[in-house]
């Protein structure tokens, strides 16, 4: 198990305290030893008699109160160390866990912002640190700036997003009046009328981009406002085509999301299975379920070109078309990329894989509305 921050510095504290107090042990040891003897010498305590009435010194007495001495001195020094040891070493996880109290609470304002249900909107949040002018208040000061800009950046996003669905879809909505008025006209040639169904043809695919474009900058948002939906219902419901023949499997496949973004999540997939069809025989298989780990399945197959298996995690790249499509297909290559969005947005993805006899197996994964 990896230890925390906080036991790796009392280990730290505890571990320079002993390896001190071992080292001041035998610095005392090696001077006691080295000066008892000349001390005992000295003492009239092992003095006695002689023959010549003198005082004669006992060398063996001397060697043994040296032992008992070094034997008491190390056993209850080591006693003592342990004990100042413990206590030190408790000391040093109070102190440890203070010193790390103002990253513990970077920590925590930086979880609540991470797990709140639409964390771009929780931005607004500061750590405000107070305390000393230290490296951990530069680290609280620094972040503090980061969300301010990360809160303002969201900001002009979301501004940018509602301006933008307003005065996008105006000019469109203006020049495709114009264009109709002026082909109903009956003095309009037909040069005229040519050129204005081209015109009305790249204004539809014109809206069809922002329309993309704007539903991809809020699907790869966080979902908040959650409702029970039924895959299979969404499929009963939008999995139907006059040109290619649609096969359906839906069994139960309950979630938790928006309503909105899941029937264009499934639309998607579906009007890309049509529409990068070939031949007369062309086909698209939707499939819903749940597998055994929890977790909802949508399963969406076609028949259509051989895609090489390199060129497939770029499809989910916005703008992105496979070779030729790109000229001529009517759509504006979000389809795909709108999908991954809607899925990650709601706890799932969506990934894609090449068939052998040409098209596409696209897979998106969801958690089970519980």
């Amino acid at each position: 198990m990896r230890l925390t921050v906080r036991g790796r510095l009392t280990l730290v504290y505890g571990g320079l305290f002993v390896l001190a107090g071992l080292v001041l042990l035998g610095a005392t040891a090696v001077l006691v030893s080295q000066r008892l003897p000349m001390v005992l010498a000295r003492s009239d305590v092992v003095a006695g008699p002689g023959p010549g009435g003198g005082t004669v010194q006992t060398q063996q007495f001397i060697e043994s109160s040296r032992d008992e001495t070094m034997s008491t001195l190390l056993s209850q020094g080591a006693v003592v160390l342990i004990l100042v040891g413990a206590a030190t070493i408790a000391l040093g996880w109070l102190v440890a866990g203070r010193m790390l109290q103002p990253l513990q609470q970077i920590t925590a304002t930086a979880r609540r912002i991470a797990e709140a249900p639409d964390a771009d909107r929780g931005l607004h949040e500061r750590i405000a640190l107070t305390g000393p002018p230290d490296e951990i208040k530069e680290l609280a000061d620094t972040f503090d700036v980061m969300l301010a800009r990360l809160d303002h950046s969201f900001d002009s996003q979301r501004r940018f997003i509602a301006s933008a669905s307003h005065e996008l879809r105006t000019p469109l909505t203006l020049n495709r009046t114009l264009l109709e008025v002026a082909l109903a006209h009956e003095a309009a040639t037909e040069q005229v009328r040519q050129l204005g169904s081209t015109l009305l043809a790249i204004n539809d695919r014109h809206g069809r981009l922002i329309d993309g474009l704007l539903l991809l900058a809020q699907s790869e948002r966080p979902v908040v406002e959650r409702s029970y939906v039924d895959l299979a219902d969404i499929v009963d419901h939008v999995a139907v085509s006059d040109s290619v023949k649609v096969l359906t499997e839906p069994e139960e496949a309950t979630v938790l999301g928006n309503p909105v973004l899941l029937e264009r999540l499934v639309q998607n997939l579906v009007e890309n299975g049509v529409r990068h069809n070939v031949g007369e025989n062309g086909w698209v298989r939707v499939r819903t379920g749940t597998r055994l780990d929890g977790w909802v399945v949508l399963e969406v197959s076609n028949s259509g070109p051989v895609i090489p298996r390199y060129d497939v995690p770029g499809l989910f790249e916005p703008f992105h078309r496979y070779g030729a499509e790109r000229l001529h297909s009517p759509g504006a290559g979000l389809g795909l990329s709108i999908v991954r969005a809607v899925a990650r947005a709601h706890g799932g993805d969506a990934r894609a894989d090449a068939r052998d006899e040409g098209g596409l197996i696209v897979t998106v994964t969801l958690p089970r509305a519980l």
